[in-house]
């Protein structure tokens, strides 16, 4: 199955790479609008809030003919003009409310951190819907979960058990029907862990920790009875026993290091999926790939064109583009033969970006 793909969301750019890759005409609406976007598009819009996504999808499909819609991170809900290549809204309703997928979880007896009674610390807050985990944290008295309903506007949330454990991530192709494919184990790079910052940074493929095995296991399970359809991901904390925490039915911000590791074309692999074709066995990995986002540690314009860098980096911003402090500003690659071979490529490429950009 080949055609023109519209790929929306808050960030396309990893998505249209791999769609363009499978040879697909790509159009996009994205936030960002990077540099590298329009490598691999044929046309593109960017868009401010989430609000204005509609109408700049309406924008593409008035100008060019989308034969498939591909929603990303903030699209997983809307109504399209085009044939849908992914999880119907109905069955990702579900997956978009943390309350509704703490539910699920329990309805299929996966382990899952329990619901915390009120005024019981330490607790891990989190708003119902969003994703990213950039509003996640740990609460350990009333004065910390007052101060963080009021820093965030006292959203709906719900307070979970903390579990120890390491972030992990399992990137799965479902098709729809009962039926669901591991295709990588992923260690999760959080953003400031250390100081109760949840946000995503990054990632690394495969993740071969204790009990990736039964993790994956797990997530072809919750993947399989989810209804959802092509590629999805579902994320865990992994100690003595997986932890299910969430699952993201669309495309997951960890497919450049999935691609990487395994050698797979994950959208050939999501649109045969949609079609009701799984692969036959979960693809081994040819090595071992990391992605980190190099955020702004203050307010910075980017002068220099990071393009030369490639493909080292990814993301890349326009020559002047405006960061504020904690902004993302670039992806930054490393690989190796080993997790050690790829952090330590990982980290030289941090420093040459660093020093290219001054």
């Amino acid at each position: 199955m080949k055609g023109s793909v519209l790929v929306c969301g808050f960030s396309t750019r990893h998505v249209a790479r791999s769609a363009r890759r499978a040879g697909y005409t790509v159009y996009a609406v994205d936030h960002f609008c990077d540099q590298d976007l329009s490598w691999y598009t044929r046309d593109r819009i960017r868009f401010d809030e989430l609000d204005d996504l509609p109408g700049a999808i309406g924008e593409i499909c008035s100008r060019h003919k989308v034969e498939w819609l591909v929603p990303t991170s903030g699209a997983e809900l809307l109504p399209g003009r085009a044939h849908l290549l992914g999880t119907p809204p109905n069955h990702a309703h579900r997956f978009m409310d943390k309350l509704l997928t703490q539910e699920y979880f329990e309805s299929l007896d996966i382990p899952v951190p329990k619901i915390m009674p009120a005024g019981q610390f330490p607790a891990m807050i989190k708003p119902r819907n969003g994703s990213g985990g950039w509003r996640n944290r740990i609460v350990r008295d009333n004065e910390e979960l007052s101060r963080w309903l009021e820093d965030f506007d006292y959203p709906p949330h719900i307070l979970q058990q903390v579990v120890p454990g390491t972030a992990a991530s399992v990137c799965c192709i479902a098709d729809g029907a009962g039926n669901a494919r591991a295709i990588a184990a992923n260690r999760q790079i959080l953003r400031g862990e250390e100081c109760g910052n949840f946000g995503f940074s990054g990632s690394l493929t495969p993740y071969t920790g204790n009990g990736t095995a039964l993790m994956m296991d797990m997530a072809e399970k919750i993947a399989g009875a989810s209804g959802c359809k092509g590629t999805l991901g579902i994320d865990f904390v992994l100690g003595d026993e997986p932890w299910a925490i969430e699952v993201n039915p669309r495309f997951q911000a960890t497919l450049d290091t999935v691609e990487a590791s395994t050698g797979i074309n994950l959208f050939s692999v999501h649109a045969d999926a949609c079609q009701g074709l799984l692969p036959g066995s979960r693809p081994s990995s040819c090595g071992f790939s990391v992605r980190r986002i190099l955020f702004a540690d203050r307010d910075v314009e980017i002068g220099k064109d990071l393009s030369p860098l490639t493909p080292a980096v990814a993301d890349i911003p326009w020559p002047g583009t405006f960061f504020e402090e904690g902004h993302a500003i670039v992806s930054v690659f490393g690989w190796g033969n080993s997790a050690d071979q790829a952090m330590t490529c990982l980290d030289k490429n941090m420093k040459r970006v660093r020093q290219y950009m001054g």
